[in-house]
């Protein structure tokens, strides 16, 4: 059985004076201690921004592929690669005699089109006859219509009529007295001077009689109704001629018709169109891409020449998640990197927004296309790119550091330096960016010192208490 050790009460007391002068010191120097061990850094305001991230690949603003439209053999390339072009330049063109002869044709029927539109264009020889031609008709219809008009009635009046018959009787009563001189004196032989007399008064008595008889036949009747027949046929054909004449004149008075025209137009363009195929042009402004024609090659229709690109502009199509799309909209920033430009930073802008998704094993995307604003040469077309769509962005929010931000009893918190002592304050978070959270509740201003790595020792102590030996957390 061992001894117990007794201490003298003298000693235990001195011990106890000696611990409480000397408490403040050791707390002192601990407290400097964990001071000086403590990183922190000023919650401040600032802005803070919340984005969308996808992965797409560079394409330019348009994209052709220019084609052979016809067979033939190559007899010019007047571009080469990497050469910028203008819209319609001429690119290459075959050699006429290894054409076909629907385009060689098309030559002479370009130049007979191209008289026919500028008659149909200057029309003034036409617009003359057309107006001769009206006045011509309507001069022929006017006749027309007398002349039918005099077959409805009598030739003569009653007056004229009397006066031919009164004529008639005296050429029957002069020929019977004629008559009876040339019976008289037909004995006295042909050779005979009375005879001869008797006979010339006999042939001008039948002709007087004969002419009074005719023309009272005539005063007295209504016309031949084939000259009647005849008179309304001239009359329907005049009028015919006229309405003819008139449309024509209609067609040409205010200038070209316009029918005409295009008709004309149509035909000209047949013809150059067709006159076209052995030539190939760009179908706009961009830069040769891709040359697949050289001079002497024989080609056919279909077979590809030419790839031009419009670099001017060049665009980014990622796939944003059907979650993420309606975050997203017309005119919002885009921050672009390249694999193959590594610690650059490029600014897009969103320009366009699929309306449709795409389901791909499972998933439904949406393409958007944002527009590089600043555009390197080191950029080319076929080039992976990152794409953080900027959907939102708040201005001058509290912002501390997102590392120092603990989880304590399912509450966050953070531990601002106060008085060289570290104070949980507890908070509520809003969005992030890069290092720092924004802070939308808790007790803390711009200026607090937030400790960036609070010892674990601290995490037992609820909002508002100090230092002290704890468990842990989770940051």
């Amino acid at each position: 059985m061992k001894k117990k050790m007794f201490i003298p009460v003298g000693i235990i007391l001195i011990l106890a004076v000696i611990g409480f002068v000397a408490y403040p010191y050791i707390t002192a120097s601990q407290n400097s201690q964990n001071q000086s061990s403590f990183q922190t850094e000023a919650a401040r305001n600032g802005s803070v921004s919340v984005s969308v991230g996808a992965t797409g690949t560079v394409r330019a603003n348009q994209t052709a592929a220019v084609l052979w439209q016809t067979s033939g053999k190559v007899a010019s390339v007047l571009v080469q690669k990497g050469q910028q072009i203008q819209a319609d330049a001429l690119l290459a063109e075959l050699g006429r005699t290894s054409l076909s002869q629907n385009v060689i044709q098309a030559q002479s029927d370009l130049v007979n089109a191209k008289e026919a539109l500028d008659k149909a264009i200057n029309n003034s020889e036409a617009r003359a006859d057309a107006h001769l031609a009206l006045i011509h008709a309507q001069q022929t219809l006017d006749d027309a219509e007398k002349e039918a008009q005099s077959k409805l009635y009598r030739r003569a009046s009653q007056e004229t009529i009397d006066i031919a018959r009164a004529n008639l009787i005296n050429a029957n009563e002069a020929l019977d007295n004629a008559e009876s001189v040339y019976n008289q004196t037909s004995g006295a032989g042909e050779d005979s001077p009375v005879y001869a007399a008797g006979l010339s008064q006999y042939a001008a008595a039948r002709q007087q009689q004969q002419k009074a008889e005719y023309n009272l036949l005539y005063v007295q009747g209504l016309p031949d109704p084939l000259d009647v027949e005849e008179s309304n046929a001239k009359l329907d054909q005049a009028k015919a001629q006229l309405l003819t004449a008139k449309q024509n004149w209609e067609q040409v008075k205010d200038g070209p018709n316009q029918d005409d025209l295009q008709a004309a137009q149509i035909t000209v363009d047949i013809a150059q169109n067709t006159l076209d195929l052995a030539r190939l042009s760009a179908p706009f402004a961009g830069t040769i891409t891709q040359v697949d024609s050289k001079v002497g090659d024989l080609v056919t229709t279909g077979k590809q020449a030419f790839q031009i690109d419009d670099l001017s502009h060049l665009l980014v199509d990622v796939d944003i998640s059907e979650v993420d799309i309606n975050q997203v909209q017309i005119g919002q920033t885009v921050i672009l990197t390249f694999d193959a430009l590594p610690g650059q930073e490029f600014t897009g802008r969103v320009s366009e927004i699929a309306s449709f998704g795409l389901s791909v094993s499972g998933s439904v995307n949406f393409t958007v296309t944002v527009d590089i604003q600043d555009p390197s040469a080191d950029i080319k077309p076929g080039m992976t790119a990152a794409a953080n769509v900027t959907v939102s962005q708040m201005d001058d929010v509290l912002l501390v550091p997102s590392r120092a931000v603990r989880t304590v009893d399912g509450k966050r918190v953070v531990y601002v330096l106060k008085d060289n002592t570290p104070v949980a304050v507890e908070i509520e978070l809003g969005s992030s960016e890069d290092n720092h959270s924004q802070i939308t509740a808790g007790d803390l201003t711009a200026g607090d010192l937030i400790i960036i790595n609070p010892p674990a020792s601290l995490m037992n102590f609820g909002p508002g208490a100090g230092g002290g030996p704890v468990g842990g957390g989770e940051q």
